[in-house]
């Protein structure tokens, strides 16, 4: 856009300036030099130009133009690393043993018509 204001205002100063060239009167030609005429032609051109160009600008007080931002792309999925569980083994539970505690006792007992003997007994608890 900047160029095209650049050119337009460009073309705008040439034409004044090869207007005001080919349409001076004959007294300005004969107090005006050549060069001094084409830089009051430029000169004019120029101002014209810059005229032109302000109407055709935005102002300088105006927002920007809306811009479209795309979103930024979402995140990738965060990897999750799920350390398996050892493999249960199920086993019988072990049978209970029960110990005796056994002793063995001596004792005399009587026998009729004999007399004392000694025997033994097992005892567990």
């Amino acid at each position: 856009m900047k160029i095209l204001n650049f050119f337009s205002g460009t073309a705008a100063a040439l034409a004044l300036v090869t207007g005001l060239a080919a349409a001076q009167p004959a007294i300005a030609r004969d107090r005006m030099s050549p060069g001094a005429a084409a830089a009051v032609g430029v000169l004019g051109g120029l101002a014209v130009g810059t005229i032109f160009g302000a109407t055709i600008a935005q102002p300088a007080y105006a927002a920007p133009a809306p811009v479209y931002v795309a979103p930024p792309p979402p995140p990738p999925p965060a990897r999750v690393y799920v350390e398996e569980p050892a493999p249960v083994v199920y086993r019988h539970r072990p049978r209970r043993v029960y110990v005796e505690h056994c002793t063995t006792e001596r004792f005399r007992e009587w026998i009729p018509g004999w007399g004392w003997e000694y025997r033994t007994r097992r005892v567990c608890s």
